[in-house]
This record gives C-alpha cells, structure tokens and sequence, in this order.
C-alpha cells in the first residue's frame, strides 16, 4: 500500500458535521516516563511544599485561560471553573500528600499513583456522565505533572494557520483555547460522547470525532484529512472523488443547519395538528439563553447535582435559592423542573465528610437514597426551591424512585418545608406540583400506583434501559446490548404512559432518545407527547416532528410493538421514515 493511500478510521461522533484541511499533530501526552525515588525524613517535608507550589502555579495558569476564553464558549465556562475545584480535591491533592508522607517517594510519582487509582475507581461507575468525570482529574493532574517536572504544555492559540487538530487528548481547557477562524475541527484518540470536551466541541459549532484510539500514529502533519463528526469517520489522504463527494456533503450539511435553526422559532406540530411540548436539559443557568435560543420552551430537566460539584462545599439555601430563582424568571412562563440532587455521595462530591466505598455506586447510595439519609441538606434543597418557586413556574422531580415509601417520605419532607417557610413569613407556590422519574424497572413496572400519588412522570430512559437489561455501558464487552428499541423497554414505556394518561398526568422522556428522531416516532405512538433534550438537538428535532403525520406514526408503533427483536423495529423506522432520517 502506496504511503500517501487513502486510510478510513472509525471513532466516535462527538460533534457532528464536515471538515477538510490539513492535519496539525500536537503533543498532549503529558509526562510519560515518571522517575521513583525514595526521600529522607528531611526531604519529605520540601517534596510536600514542591507539589503545593507546583499545585499553586497550574491553578494561576487555568485562572488566566479561564480569564482569556472567548465567548464563543461563555455557556461552558463552569467546565473549567470546576477544574479549578478539582486542584484541591481531596481525591487527588490530599491523596497525594499522604501518599508523599507516608511512603517518602518523591511528588512525581505519588501523583502518577493517585492518578492511576482514581482511573480504577472511575471505571468502576456505570453512570456514564459521572465515568467521564474521571478524565476531568486526569486532566487537572497533567497540569500539575508538568508543573513538577517543568515540561512545556502545548498552547492552541499559538496555531496560525487553518488546521484539523489531531492528538491524542484534549483538555476542556486546551479545547477552550481553539480560535474558530484557525481550528476547523479536531480528532482525538482518547474520549467519549459524554467527555467535556465534546460537549465544548459541540457548543464551538466545530465537527469532532474522539476515541480512534491510533489516530495519532496513522496521520502525520499536512496530511488531508476529512473529519465527518456526524457519523465518527475520519479519512486520510481521500481521493479525488471522495474529496468531491464531501466538499458537497459539506456545504448540503451547513445549508440544512442554517435552515433548522432559522426556522427553531417555528411550533413543534405535526402535519396533523398535534401539538407536542419541547424542552431543554440544562446543568447551568448560562444555559437557560441555549434552551430559548434553539426553540425550547422551557426546562425540563435541570440537574440540580452540577451546582454542587462546582463547589467545595454544600451550597447554602440561599445560593440555591438565588440559582433556581433565575433560571425560573429567565425562562418564564416555561416550565422549570428541577430534579433533587441525583449524585453517587462517594464519587462526586469531595467535600462530602460521611462518605463510604461502595462495590456498585449505581446500585447504591445515590440519588434520592442519598438525599432521605442526608436529611438536612434534602431539606436545604428543597426551601430553596419553595422559595424559588414564588418567582416562577417550577416544579420538584425526585429522582431514582423505587418504592411507594421513599415517595411518601420525601413528599413529607416537602411538607414539613412549607410549614416552615409559611411560620417564618416566607412566600412560595403552595400548590407546586411534584413528578418522580421513571427509571427504575419496579416504578415502570407500578406506574399506575404511582401515578395517583405525583402531578407527572419523567420516564429517564437511560438508566431505564440500563437497568432493565442489566447492562453497563461503560462495558465495552456488552455495550453493544445496549438498545432503546428492546421490546421489553417499549412495554416499560407504553405501561408508563399508559398509566399517566388513565390518570390525566403529563408524562415526558428526558433521557437521550428524546433528541433522537430515530426514537421520537415509537415514543409518539406509545402516548408520549413531551420531550426534554440536550438545547443543540432541539431545532433538529422540532423540524423531523414538523414533517410527520401522527396517525401514521400510530399504524408504525403498532407494527414496531409486534417485533420480537430490534433489528427488525429499527429496519421499520428506517423503512418507513428513511428519508425523513436521512438514512
């Protein structure tokens, strides 16, 4: 094979679009080669105040990136804001020390060891988010690392010319460096659709494919090569007639985009009339604007959990107050459902005083459990939101409910905040309506006892799914298990559904198929009618809805709900809604 031949390598779509240019290597490998020396007990105390110094100066380099980032990534800025959090985490600073002091090795090398033991116990966690928020410490560590051995870190604004960025990571903070008029996409070994790069990637409005794995060592500088982010192909050196072919898909792909979000404004109604109700997940309030920018109509699912990681503390009741206040009144008359804290106590809070090694986090301690054992900041949580609620319409989700008892708890939890507030003088929504979502296998299960107890269902079809045909994604031996179309998923969907409708309550998915077209039409013809996503797959979505008619959507669901397999309910939609799919 002819060196400069055309090569097609296949990694994961983490930003979608086309683009095609010349191939920019830069070296993100951190520090590779670590050396290991033992310390005298006089030495141990200078190694301690060396890694403290070296701590010191990455976090003033972040703080001055932080301070000269665009504001292209303006929505994202609390990604670095929490990477500057994670220099004094106590699973990689205070680790680190012990390791220093109690076995008198030099900082190198106890940060290397620390770092490798947090890559373990990230790996451990199904939840796909929060395993994804092991590459976050990694990345804090690398700083530090080049800090202690005075390597020098790669600068990206310093880059030029037009280029493709290829290496073999990228930091949130290196990616908030890329200049738009020089950075037309870049290709990464390393990564995954949930990493924080990706999501910057996403927000810059540039095409990205991550997790080639060898990328790096198939692509030299210079070399042409076309990134397509929509469907994770990488291809090096193309030929000519391939090098047409996507310059033309390039330019029918920006077109497409241009015209979706123009027409974002526009109601999401099908051919027939039926309305449908379209919301944004958001993490930040920054993010409320993105919601109503790409044609939300409200919030539909705030993690509340974010706005406890970026801190190294319990935020207070009136830090929340003031958080949930704003993103009320920024996106009234919306709707503001705000889920309760929804976290793994010992994996991502590290201030967290009480926390325990669990084997299976994702079975564990988390969520809702968490919050009805750690009562006084369930509590804190849940004034804030009362009292928020008086500047807007917001409602309370509780997450990860699997029984009639924790439901009741919780709602009498709720109440007793209301005598409070109502004692102390304090205005608030007296009759705020309160849903659970549906992602547990038993709630989808009992839905219709449910649904007499709660004003709305939130079906949270990822750890549904997950949990449902006992699959761990992060499992690369039976990811591929993994699939939204599973028989026994639609029946879990249609019972809750079904459930709410006898009951007059609103139901809506908030899980990834809600911003899927190839998943909106089966949920349409099992009842559902509201659907919450990431703000970039709203116009997309509104526009596919804007094309269909619902009562064939009804006649499909029925054939769909006939199969006994997903291949064969996937090879319908496609058969049936193909082009509409673009597939």
């Amino acid at each position: 094979m002819k060196e400069n031949s055309q090569k097609i390598l296949n990694g994961i779509n983490g930003a979608p679009g086309i683009c095609i240019g010349k191939a920019h290597l830069i070296d993100s490998h951190g520090v590779d080669v670590i050396q290991k020396y033992y310390l005298t007990d006089e030495l141990v105390i200078s190694e301690l105040k060396r890694f403290k110094t070296a701590v010191s100066n990455a976090k003033r380099e972040l703080e001055e990136v932080i301070c000269n980032s665009p504001e292209s990534i303006g929505d994202h800025i609390n990604i670095l804001e929490t990477h500057l959090l994670l220099f004094n985490d106590k699973m990689l600073y205070e680790k680190t020390l012990s390791h220093i002091k109690q076995n008198r090795i030099n900082a190198e090398w106890a940060l290397k060891n620390v770092v490798e033991e947090t890559k373990d116990l990230f790996r451990s966690i199904e939840d796909e988010y929060l395993k994804s928020r092991g590459s976050d410490i990694v990345h804090v560590a690398d700083k530090i690392m080049i800090k202690l051995t005075g390597a020098v870190e790669v600068n990206i604004s310093d880059i030029s010319k037009r280029v493709i960025l290829v290496a073999r990571d990228l930091s949130p903070a290196q990616t908030s460096q890329i200049q738009l008029d020089k950075i037309m996409g870049f290709l990464t070994d390393k990564g995954g659709t949930a990493s924080h790069t990706s999501i910057i990637a996403k927000t810059l409005g540039i095409p990205c494919v991550i997790g080639l794995e060898n990328a790096t060592s198939r692509i030299k500088d210079d070399d042409i090569i076309i990134i397509d982010g929509s469907s994770g192909i990488v291809i090096i050196n193309p030929e000519d007639s391939v090098l047409i072919k996507y310059e033309e898909a390039k330019r029918v792909f920006e077109e497409k985009q241009a015209e979706i979000v123009r027409s974002s404004y526009l109601p999401a109604t099908t051919k027939d009339g039926v309305d449908l109700v379209i919301n944004g997940n958001i993490e930040f309030t920054e993010e409320v604007d993105l919601v109503k920018n790409h044609g939300g109509t409200g919030i539909g699912l705030y993690r509340t959990e974010f706005l406890y990681m970026s801190k190294n503390h319990y935020p207070d009741e009136n830090e929340q107050f003031e958080n949930y206040k704003e993103v009320g009144e920024r996106i009234y008359p919306g709707e503001v459902i705000i889920r309760t804290l929804d976290i793994n106590g010992d994996k991502a809070l590290s201030y967290n005083k009480d926390d325990i090694e669990e084997l299976n986090p994702a079975l564990g301690l988390r969520a809702i459990r968490f919050c009805l054992k750690r009562k006084k900041i369930f509590k804190t949580q849940i004034r804030a939101i009362l009292k928020a609620s008086a500047f807007g319409n917001i409602k309370i989700l509780f997450p990860m409910i699997s029984s009639l008892g924790e439901l009741n708890e919780a709602k009498k939890i709720v109440k007793i905040c209301m005598t409070e507030l109502s004692d102390e003088g304090i205005n608030f929504n007296p009759d705020i309506k309160i849903g659970i979502m549906v992602e547990i296998p038993s709630t989808a299960v009992m839905a219709d006892i449910f649904a007499k107890e709660v004003d709305f269902f939130s079906l949270g079809t990822n750890d549904l799914i997950q949990y449902s045909l006992a699959i761990d994604r992060g499992n690369e031996e039976v990811a591929h298990l993994y699939n939204e179309l599973n028989p026994a998923i639609l029946r879990l969907i249609q019972n809750t559904a079904s459930a709410a409708k006898e009951n007059n309550i609103p139901v809506a998915v908030c899980g990834e198929m809600a911003g899927n077209p190839m998943f909106i039409p089966v949920l349409l013809g099992l009842g559902i009618l509201n659907f919450s996503m990431n703000p970039h797959s709203i116009p997309i979505v509104k526009q596919f809805i804007r094309e269909i008619n619902f009562k064939d959507i009804e006649k499909l669901t029925s054939e769909i709900l006939l199969q006994n397999n997903c291949e064969a309910s996937k090879k319908l939609i496609i058969y049936k809604l193909g082009e509409l799919l673009n597939l």
